[in-house]
């Protein structure tokens, strides 16, 4: 077996390569970061909880017909995908005003919008990672008009897919993030993870209370603490909702 080479390593994961050229190993790490990483810090076991949610969730969504780059779990913090071409673009599905939804619009917390929003932004994190207009993405030439047409109706069937499984957990889907790339045969595929990472998640049984309903990285960015127990939660019930759909 030869020797893995790091080809990658981003705020979440390390990429490395393996045996074969079409397959990459990713590490999830502990490290949390946020604000562009201005704040940083450490999760206990967020490794291991995100790659097993994000496991979970590609085999779900692979049911419904969404294809992902995901192939298995050799180990708990270590996800075997396939190698793609990343698109430099983090597309943003929202449910529910959250965040810089609220910060840019005006729109208190909380407010749940008509139809799910999709949003598109520039993966660069030297520019602060910025929203970008259909006309500036084309000027970037980030990706082309049948590419992000095909990414808007999968980031809408995955949100579809998502909502229903969450539900099941007694979870709202507030927002969340994906990343898309391009396989050997130009085909996209999903990518990256879905986490508590990358996703807001409110507790349903705790909709009273505005910050402890908070499942996921909120709880690092504002100092609400107990994000390891919140980071687990979802986990088990993730695998409840598995484990009862049998």
């Amino acid at each position: 077996m030869s020797v893995k080479t790091r080809v990658y390593e981003g705020k979440a994961k390390i990429l490395y390569t393996t045996d074969d050229p079409q397959i990459l190993l990713a590490e999830f790490k502990d490290d949390a970061t946020a604000f562009n990483a201005q704040k940083r810090g450490s999760i206990e076991k967020k490794g291991i909880i995100n790659c097993s949610i994000s496991s979970k969730l590609f085999q779900q969504l692979e049911t419904h017909g969404i294809r992902t780059h995901y192939i298995d779990t050799p180990a708990p913090d270590q996800m075997r995908v396939k190698a793609l071409k990343i698109l430099p673009l983090e597309v943003v599905v929202r449910n529910i005003a959250a965040g810089s939804l609220c910060q840019q619009t005006g729109l208190a917390l909380g407010t749940v919008l008509k139809k799910p929003l999709v949003e598109f932004y520039y993966k660069n994190d030297q520019l602060g990672d910025p929203l970008l207009t259909s006309d500036r993405l084309f000027l970037l030439e980030l990706a082309t008009p049948e590419q992000v047409d095909t990414i808007a109706h999968l980031a809408l069937q995955i949100n579809k897919s998502l909502c229903e499984f969450f539900g099941r957990c007694d979870i709202t889907l507030v927002d969340f993030k994906l990343e898309f790339g391009l396989d050997a045969q130009q085909q996209l595929l999903l990518a990256d993870e879905i986490s508590p990472d990358t996703s807001r998640l409110w507790d349903n049984s705790k909709e009273t209370d505005p910050n402890l309903r908070v499942l996921d990285k909120d709880r690092f960015r504002r100092d609400l603490g107990n994000v390891e127990n919140a980071y687990q939660e979802v986990l088990q019930r993730v695998l409840k909702a598995i484990e009862s759909s049998k």
